[in-house]
């Protein structure tokens, strides 16, 4: 067996050239997946389907030569496990039957239809036969704020405005929402754990939205259920925590949750990432996207800031969200150039 650097960096060891995937490294950019996603039909159906699922996971490995690739598929897929609606509208995003009040809760299914799931699992375990042994394979899921945002206001918003109230209003029933979003994830999890997911993400892109009190309850308290229920049925596993927006409270997170390290979004302050979350777990992160569209001495500079800043301690190289769709594929190849050639 070979050994993978991103899993090393997630033991806490340094890698002098640090390890490389990119959020949303499979998409629009790139004009292998147009024609698969052309093919497919409808963007769930392109999810649902292992073989062409399996297809556009393993593109950037091959285009790129990256140290990792995450499954290709949705947060909103537990949603639609757990009885609900869900349909991608071209150029509107994804759009659900709105939950609005405690009432809807009873249409949820109390356990997740294991015939949406079985799919995706089918998925991890191709692009995993296809990989090399340096290759790890990143499965993931949405923290049940972010999903649950979804789910109440039927979309996304700008401010989540639909979710925080429900919380507001509704305590009890929204905590029973989020609750069998926990459940459902760790099973997920542990499903594409077991299907040959070397590691997982949660990506919990819209706490940001959340005050201190808030962050605890339905971010972080929630999170740490998760990464227990998974280790519980899978020691070990490798947990990837990404509370976009969290700033400050990236330090409980951290200290609360037990997640193995913390992806960083770019608008965290990075002397404060690496003084007080490097010096606890791994990071990944934590390229502006905007800077990778912008691409020359922009890029290189943000580049050159991000390793400066985490390259003495374990770090995974990442942006701070997804690859934007119109972003230039030779930017992606300048900056992956310029992280490889690093020595330090």
């Amino acid at each position: 067996m070979g050994t993978k650097p991103l899993i090393e960096v997630l033991n806490g060891h340094r890698q002098e050239v640090p390890p490389i995937w990119l959020m949303r490294q499979a998409g629009r950019y790139l004009p292998e997946y147009r024609a698969v996603r052309e093919k497919a039909g409808g963007f769930l159906d392109l999810c649902l389907n292992p073989e062409l699922a399996a297809e556009v996971t393993l593109q950037p490995v091959r285009r790129f030569g990256i140290d990792a690739t995450i499954l290709f598929s949705d947060i909103l897929v537990v949603p639609l496990a757990l009885g609900r609606k869900v349909e991608f509208q071209l150029g509107e995003g994804p759009k659900l039957e709105p939950l609005a009040d405690g009432a809807a809760l009873a249409s949820l299914r109390e356990v997740a239809d294991q015939n949406v799931l079985r799919p995706i699992y089918e998925t991890v375990s191709r692009v995993k036969a296809a990989l090399d042994d340096r290759t790890a394979l990143i499965g993931f899921c949405g923290g049940p704020w972010t999903v649950a945002t979804y789910m109440v206001a039927g979309e996304a918003t700008s401010d989540q405005a639909p979710a925080r109230l429900f919380a507001y209003r509704e305590p009890d029933n929204f905590q029973k929402l989020i609750d069998r979003l926990v459940e459902t994830s760790v099973g997920y999890l542990v499903g594409q754990l077991k299907a040959g997911a070397d590691c997982v993400q949660i990506f919990d892109t819209w706490v940001g939205v959340l005050g201190p009190d808030q962050f605890r309850h339905w971010c972080i308290a929630p999170t740490r259920k998760i990464v227990a229920g998974v280790r519980e049925q899978m020691p070990g596993a490798k947990i990837v925590g990404f509370p976009r927006g969290a700033g400050m409270m990236a330090l409980p997170y951290v200290e609360d949750t037990g997640v193995n390290a913390i992806g960083l979004d770019w608008t965290i302050d990075r002397q404060f990432a690496r003084e007080q979350l490097q010096s606890r777990v791994p990071v990944q992160g934590n390229v502006d996207p905007l800077a990778l569209l912008a691409g020359g001495a922009a890029l290189d500079c943000e580049v050159d800031a991000v390793l400066q800043a985490f390259g003495g301690g374990p770090f995974i190289f990442n942006l701070g969200h997804g690859i934007l769709p119109d972003t230039p594929i030779a930017h992606v190849e300048r900056m992956l150039k310029k992280v490889r050639h690093r020595r330090a």
